[in-house]
């Protein structure tokens, strides 16, 4: 199995990264805030990540054309914008906007750059 392919890689390194992001972004409030921000953040990443990879997966040989380049990223940006500023907002999340800039941004991308190299792939 190629690592592009492998559950456990993407989320990994989305639990690493966001989580790593969420604690530098609520950093200048006392501790644990930023740990558990972090925590936060690392979980709901992987999670959302083998969402979206299973989504993207699903979709690909049921959509088409330009629609099937822009739906499903759009879709996961969706459900990541959702479901980020729901939780953060419920466990407290102090700098919650900070907090989803950049997992937002990274998944969105994620989300396009993974549904075009599949699209494209020999």
């Amino acid at each position: 199995m190629s690592l592009l392919r492998s559950n456990l890689a993407h989320m990994a390194g989305g639990f690493v990264l966001m989580g790593g992001w969420a604690v530098f972004a609520n950093a200048a409030h006392p501790m644990p805030t930023p740990l558990v921000s972090g925590v936060v953040q690392g979980v709901l990443s992987a999670t959302i990540t083998l969402a979206l990879k299973a989504v993207i997966e699903h979709l690909l040989p049921r959509i088409s054309g330009l629609p099937g380049l822009i739906l499903p990223p759009l879709a996961c940006a969706t459900i990541s914008v959702t479901l980020l500023s729901l939780v953060h907002r419920a466990v407290g999340t102090p700098e919650v906007a900070a907090t989803l800039a950049l997992p937002v941004t990274v998944a969105t991308s994620y989300a396009a750059l993974y549904n075009h190299r599949l699209r494209h792939a020999p």
